[in-house]
């Protein structure tokens, strides 16, 4: 914690002991929303619970939300019911759906009875949908405005019901049943005559997101068209919601937090680590573990199925394990490019052909260039044969492995699967068994043996 919020926390504590709850209120009040959550979250649980308290209305639900799901859990834990309707009413429906779908069912029944009967519905509507879906992300708090206002008239309605809206930089314009017709920017208004009408400044050029559309969608259409938030539709084009860029950036980080994790040969935690429970990372991680050991089985049976080569050449020994890391390292490497490429959308699949030449191209230089390098380390330990040997293992074997490390995420998105399960682990242990066979083969051949 950095050293001015560490006296900011003294402050507060000294504070609470006093009792002086207003001085409090005014104190934490000046400080960001994320700063005033690491603050809560170093005082004792007691000390916590006073603070959150004493904190404004809509300070305490943005805190509140800030939280991972086992800091709110044990707010909860402590409050009394009428704090926790309270806490739920003036959180926004997109957190709220997002605290109800993380909780256990028990705490989540709870909850929801303790609920208003318009919040229970609208919970009720969002948890209908899909888990990774952009309906559990949206939020039905917006600014709408129909085609025949004046823009006069849309900028008070904007003053009248903007201040408890998710974003007032957007303006959704609907016909009468709620079809969403354009999507205009607040600054179109501010820069409009006032008595123009807003179906003059239509032009119908927006973009909205099915409710049942996957969230990484939205990720993916927030970072094309640059906005703050995207209209959510159903089937009849009826607005249903909008989802904004801060949702999208908690999506964009789990995301991106899921495909390390899986591309280091672990199942995603969905937790944070500092939270996960030693065999909960046990069980995370032994599956591929598992795996991965039977998989290297084959490159001990392709070892003892070159016996005699060995045997002959013993020094041929000297280079495998550099041989099977560089090829394991470029795999590694060509995966980690075409994984985060693929879930960019800088590529697609029907780009195979040409990323498969490119990385030909590529693969065979680093080849080359580390083929030369291994050629004069042959020379001074084993003699010109085996350096030959060993040069031209590394070209083809270096070649291979970027092919493996670009070709398995191709085939696994090609087959809707997450191209992140081509994990590096995966990749390093193909490459050991292709490295092997492919050295002691061209050993064989070349030395005569």
């Amino acid at each position: 914690m950095p050293l001015l919020l560490t006296k900011l926390k003294s402050r507060i504590e000294q504070l609470i002991v006093q009792q002086r709850w207003q001085d409090l209120c005014k104190e934490l009040a000046d400080y960001q929303v994320p700063d005033v959550a690491e603050i809560l979250t170093a005082l004792g649980k007691t000390e916590r619970v006073l603070a959150f308290r004493a904190l404004p209305r809509e300070l305490s639900s943005q805190v509140f939300a800030y939280w991972n799901i086992d800091e709110q859990n044990d707010l909860l834990h402590s409050l009394t019911d009428e704090e926790t309707r309270y806490l739920l009413a003036i959180m926004s429906p997109d957190d709220r759906t997002a605290l109800l779908d993380e909780l256990p069912g028990r705490v989540t029944q709870r909850l929801m009875n303790l609920l208003t009967p318009d919040d229970l519905t609208e919970a009720r509507q969002l948890l209908g949908y899909p888990k990774e879906s952009v309906g559990r992300l949206m939020t039905p708090d917006y600014i709408a405005a129909r085609p025949n206002w004046t823009v006069q008239q849309a900028l008070d309605h904007i003053r009248q019901y903007g201040r408890d809206k998710e974003t007032i930089d957007l303006v959704f314009v609907t016909d009468e049943n709620w079809k969403l017709l354009d999507v205009l920017g607040i600054r179109s208004l501010l820069l409009a005559p006032p008595e123009r009408q807003l179906s003059e400044l239509m032009d119908a050029t927006y973009f909205a997101l099915s409710a049942f559309d996957d969230r990484e969608l939205a990720v993916e259409m927030i970072r094309r068209y640059d906005v703050v938030a995207l209209p959510v539709v159903d089937s009849d084009g009826i607005l249903v919601g909008i989802v904004t860029v801060d949702d999208i950036l908690d999506v964009a980080e789990a995301e991106a937090t899921e495909d390390f994790q899986k591309v280091g040969g672990v199942a995603a935690l969905n937790v944070p680590y500092h939270d996960a429970g030693p065999f909960w990372l046990y069980r995370k991680r032994i599956g591929w573990l598992f795996v991965l050991v039977f998989m290297n089985v084959f490159s001990g049976a392709a070892i003892a199925h070159f016996e005699e080569t060995i045997a002959a050449r013993v020094s041929l020994l000297f280079f495998l394990p550099l041989l099977i890391a560089s090829s394991g390292n470029a795999g590694s490497q060509s995966a980690t490019l075409m994984v985060r490429a693929l879930a960019t959308g800088d590529i697609g699949t029907k780009d195979w052909a040409r990323l498969f030449l490119k990385e030909i191209g590529v693969a065979s230089l680093l080849g080359l260039t580390l083929g030369l390098t291994v050629w004069g380390l042959g020379l001074f330990r084993a003699g010109p044969e085996v350096a030959l040997v060993v040069a031209m293992t590394m070209v083809v074997v270096v070649l291979a492995g970027s092919l493996v490390g670009i070709c398995l995420p191709l085939i696994l998105s090609r087959l809707k699967q997450d191209p992140a399960t081509a994990s590096a682990p995966l990749i390093t242990s193909l490459a050991d068994i292709t490295g092997v066979l492919i050295y002691f083969n061209i050993a064989t051949r070349v030395l005569g043996i």
